[in-house]
């Protein structure tokens, strides 16, 4: 075995075997599964949580997009803090604030207190999510790969089985416990504490290169962006007026005129010019959007069209929708295989065909069993770019960026699973469901086509034994 790796991968008083990257996957991906779940059941509970709290569907959107949306501003601010903090302290404070928030939300007497719990419990969603990628991202090229493959099947097998738990939970205890479920984080994070030693040595080697002052600035024209964007999108189904219509979209315009001059002004700033610029990174980072975007749209949907179709209620749905899940570990093992055999841009390409094909088959054709196929090929195309795109972060970038480039590369990503649901919300009423998902299946279609024009990855596969390091 090769004794080339990265920096960080020292364990069991500084010896350089190579972990077990399934077994760091089965710990790191139990670790996700409460904030992947805390995606999928509420998509459930969304028509009951709009009656009660007498507000329309389409606005219910805004507890997917409110997760979403802080989960990834969490990421590339998680990212920074690996250098200072270690990849241990970092699980444990998002879990701590994933919970906190879980129970704000849970407890919310109306739908904006839910939202801003659902915005904090995000927030503590995606410091959690970049602490395990950023574990098993630090792992050799094979066994990366493995524990990637491990933690994306159950990502995206809690976010789509948590329709069912959510379907039960909302029959028995009602849709406020729904939204609690993420407080469970709590007790499995003891599980992680036997693998402490593991998670603190792993990342812990070559620092990132920005371990000076924090830029606020970068930080807050990101936010403020990204913000602006998910709630233009959703203008129309949150009733918002026209005067403060224009206001968001104004301040977004501004913030990405600052962006643009922070990144240029300051190079080495919380958006790091030499990362976003590094060949095949931003590809990377937008096709992941384009597909999650298609997969969090139809999960928003899914449930409410079971229902319809069936004169069900949410448990009915959830249950249908299991299958759709299982598929979710199917496709982490395939793509761990395909990723021998083909480049990322080829991956990457297909799971976007997949997940536009999802998309039309819901779009186009009426019934439980369509809705049920199409969600279980966008889940592919999810579980799939996880592993993949989320991979490439160490290899696109000189080491000591990678805790950098991975919390940025993961904040478009998963931005991509906020503007997906506000995407189809905001035109809900506006135009037909079909007519909406055409238009949400042009976004992973876009994806498709810079897979195929920028080639994120190209040429780089992982190897074996061990890593390469910087590849530009």
């Amino acid at each position: 075995m090769s004794q080339t790796m990265p920096s960080g991968v020292a364990l069991n008083g500084g010896s350089k075997r190579t972990p077990d990257g399934r077994r760091l996957g089965l710990v790191l991906g139990m670790l996700v599964l409460p904030q992947y779940v805390a995606l999928g059941a509420p998509s459930v509970a969304l028509p009951v949580i709009g009656q009660a709290l007498a507000v329309p569907f389409g606005a219910t959107a805004w507890i997917l997009a409110a997760w979403s949306l802080t989960s990834a501003l969490a990421m590339p601010v998680a990212g920074r803090l690996l250098a200072r903090w270690g990849t241990f302290r970092v699980l444990v404070a998002g879990v701590v604030v994933l919970a906190a928030g879980s129970a704000l939300a849970g407890a919310g007497p109306t739908l904006p207190v839910v939202i801003a719990g659902r915005l904090i419990g995000g927030a503590g969603a995606g410091a959690t999510v970049i602490a395990v990628f950023a574990a098993a991202t630090a792992l050799p090229g094979r066994e990366r790969i493995r524990a990637l493959g491990i933690i994306a099947a159950a990502s995206a097998t809690a976010s789509a089985c948590g329709t069912l738990l959510g379907g039960a939970v909302t029959t028995w205890l009602g849709w406020r416990a729904v939204l609690a479920i993420p407080v469970v984080a709590l007790p499995l994070l003891l599980a992680a504490l036997a693998g402490e030693r593991t998670l603190t040595r792993i990342g812990s080697g070559e620092k990132d290169g920005s371990t000076g002052r924090f830029d606020i600035v970068g930080a807050a024209v990101l936010s403020v962006l990204a913000g602006s964007l998910i709630t233009l999108l959703q203008a129309h189904s949150v009733g918002l007026s026209t005067p403060v219509t224009l206001v968001v979209a104004a301040a977004g315009v501004l913030a990405a005129v600052g962006l643009w001059w922070r990144v240029r002004r300051t190079p080495d700033g919380f958006v790091p010019r030499r990362v976003i610029t590094a060949r095949g990174f931003l590809s990377a980072g937008l096709v992941g959007a384009t597909i999650f975007a298609g997969y969090y749209g139809v999960l928003f949907l899914a449930p409410s069209l079971i229902e319809q179709a069936t004169g069900g209620g949410a448990l009915e749905a959830g249950a249908l929708l299991v299958p759709a899940a299982a598929c979710s570990v199917l496709a982490g093992r395939l793509v761990g295989a395909s990723t021998d055999r083909f480049a990322g841009w080829q991956v990457s390409a297909g799971l976007a065909a997949l997940t536009v094909a999802g998309v039309l088959v819901v779009a186009v054709f009426a019934g439980p069993v369509p809705v049920v196929v199409g969600a279980a090929l966008t889940v592919c195309g999810f579980t799939g770019a996880q592993a993949v795109l989320v991979g490439l972060a160490p290899e696109l970038v000189a080491p000591r960026d990678r805790d950098t480039a991975q919390g940025l590369l993961n904040f478009m990503i998963f931005l991509g699973g906020g503007i997906g649901p506000a995407t189809v919300a905001g035109l809900s009423g506006i135009v037909s469901v079909p007519m909406a998902l055409a238009v949400l299946a042009a976004l992973p279609l876009a994806g498709l086509v810079l897979s195929l024009t920028r080639r994120p990855g190209a040429g780089r596969r992982p190897e074996p034994d061990h890593t390469r390091g910087s590849q530009r």
